[in-house]
């Protein structure tokens, strides 16, 4: 049902902590001092772009988009809490059909940054948006999911989309074709920030948008700057997800991430108002251990996304689950934690679930006990049980050029070997890489690495994407290509619950059920860090998900 950015996925692999430094000892955002209203917060990216075009975007709720642009609900994240679901354009949602109808009510007095007011109509125009070709490449959750998606086109031919309706300019309904508890969640998505009626046919939209969040773009060049302003007509008291610190943010593009460290490092002029928009990486933390005043301004996040080896349940010997089994003891963790930051520590914890921290409804358990590194006799007896009692040659172990995935590669090669099974590690460039792992119909690989973290806070997010059988192939992301009706049908029933608890409850038994087959092995839950400048406030990680919550940050006076 979602088509999720292979490339933003696949890069979550390389993400990386300091917790050797203390980093996590305290909740996040502790001993930094108090955000001031005012100054001029700048976002240190290596990005050439931003985008600001929601119906294109797949930013999260609490990042670079959410500046400019509100959606019909937000998310409220805190250290030390699960994230959850909040009101923000509009309230958070009734249905009264068990899911299949949902009703959101607009705020009063809500306007976008031309003076002109927020209304219904334009939150419809702007997922209608979203459906046409040229405005393709943002989430997608809802696109399956409201009637008459599947064959919708987009606006600008002046069809409506049937599954929304309009009534009165408060009111905006959603006709669903099932029942679907996540809705909530899903209109905190990008394509449901409003579009002024009839705007935002031309393709660069998102270098002049019309806003509706507390900022507003004032100046923008490629690979060099977008400027944001404060917009006039965004009220404070309407927006509980927002603090509105800085008078202005100045994203500053096409920095070299090196040099991002080395600047935010030094803390030197304006850099002591800035933050890198990316990880630090494993080299640039060694340089940052040198030097105690950055140590104490490096963030990092109690955990991430999930990291794991994908198994191609499609190909033999794979598609044997006793032979799947075997890698669960096989692969050595550590040496995994090792080749992604130099430290087991500095990598994230071992993960044994699907379901990753912070989301409602996880539970803490292990299938498949064993050592840290690895149980290499368990996985061999495995391997002869299920006819292959001197072990497996010549699988082709595919991964990505980038984020130090060969080096991975290598440390789980080794481990493999000494449970008698033989790889050959292949690496291609990214768009090659996701043509063969996400794209492909038919994929050659055997084995393959990968990182997922969900899109917004919710098991849903976490299992669906990676373990349904609609997701193989045409840009989805089950690599695995594990096929269970069974586990369909399991989802199905889960997405269709409403009561976050009982859904919670439904995904991991979900969780459990698909780790027994085995089509994953979970390696790590990756960490993230982050440098700010001395003079950068609340620059804090929640639980979930592992990056800061932009929409809080200001400056101290």
């Amino acid at each position: 049902m979602t088509r999720r950015r292979l490339a933003v996925a696949t890069a979550m692999a390389g993400v990386l902590a300091l917790t050797a430094c203390g980093a996590n000892q305290a909740p996040q955002g502790a001993g930094q001092a108090t955000a001031t209203r005012g100054g001029t917060l700048r976002i240190l990216s290596e990005g050439q772009t931003v985008n600001f075009d929601p119906a294109k975007s797949g930013s999260l709720a609490i990042t670079s988009l959410g500046l400019v642009h509100r959606r019909l609900t937000g998310w409220l994240n805190k250290p030390g809490e699960q994230a959850r679901v909040v009101p923000d354009l509009a309230d958070a949602g009734k249905t009264d059909d068990g899911g299949r109808t949902w009703t959101f009510t607009l705020q009063d007095g809500l306007k976008f940054s031309d003076g002109t007011p927020i209304t219904s109509a334009d939150v419809k125009w702007g997922v209608q948006r979203s459906f046409a070709p040229a405005f393709s490449g943002g989430l997608g959750y809802h696109k399956q999911l409201l009637e008459g998606g599947a064959d919708y086109r987009g606006p600008f031919e002046g069809a409506e989309l049937a599954g929304i309706e309009t009534p009165d300019a408060k009111t905006i309904r959603f006709r669903l074709v099932r029942p679907y508890g996540d809705w909530p969640w899903v209109v905190s998505t990008p394509a449901f920030a409003p579009v002024p009626h009839g705007k935002g046919a031309e393709p660069d939209y998102s270098e002049h948008p019309v806003a509706s969040g507390p900022y507003q773009l004032a100046k923008y060049q490629k690979g060099v700057e977008a400027k944001l302003t404060r917009n006039a007509h965004w009220d404070q008291k309407t927006d509980q997800v927002r603090a509105g610190y800085p008078d202005e943010i100045v994203f500053q593009l096409g920095q070299d991430a090196s040099v991002i460290s080395q600047r935010l490092s030094a803390d030197s002029g304006d850099d002591k108002t800035a933050f890198g928009s990316s990880f630090v990486s494993a080299a640039q933390l060694a340089q940052v251990t040198g030097n105690a005043s950055a140590k104490d301004r490096i963030v990092t996040s109690k955990s991430g996304a999930l990291a794991y080896l994908a198994l191609n349940t499609e190909k033999a010997p794979l598609d044997n689950p006793k032979v799947r089994e075997a890698f669960q003891y096989a692969v050595d963790k550590t040496s995994f934690q090792i080749a992604s930051a130099g430290n087991a520590q500095l990598a994230g914890d071992i993960a044994t679930t699907l379901i990753t921290e912070g989301i409602t409804g996880r539970e803490k358990f292990d299938l498949f006990p064993a050592p840290p590194a690895g149980d290499p006799e368990k996985a061999k007896k495995l391997l002869a049980e299920a006819g292959f009692p001197n072990g497996l040659e010549n699988l082709d172990f595919l991964v990505s050029k980038t984020n130090n995935a060969p080096e991975k590669a290598q440390a789980l090669q080794a481990s493999l070997q000494r449970a008698g099974i033989k790889t050959t590690i292949r690496t291609l460039d990214g768009d090659a890489y996701t043509e063969e792992t996400s794209n492909s119909p038919v994929a050659k690989f055997d084995l393959t690495l990968a990182s997922w973290q969900p899109d917004f806070p919710s098991a849903n997010a976490n299992i669906q994407p990676l373990f349904a059988s609609s997701e193989i192939g045409g840009g989805g992301y089950n690599l695995s290509r594990y096929r269970d009706a069974e586990v369909d049908r399991l989802i199905d029933e889960a997405q269709a619950t409403v009561d976050p608890d009982e859904a919670g409850r439904k995904w991991a038994a979900i969780d459990k059920r698909v780790l027994k087959d085995s089509p994953i092995v979970p390696l790590i839950y990756t960490r993230n860090s982050f440098l700010r400048g001395s003079k950068v406030a609340n620059l804090y990680i929640a639980d979930f998900p592992a990056y800061p919550n932009y929409l809080q940050v200001g400056l101290s006076s």
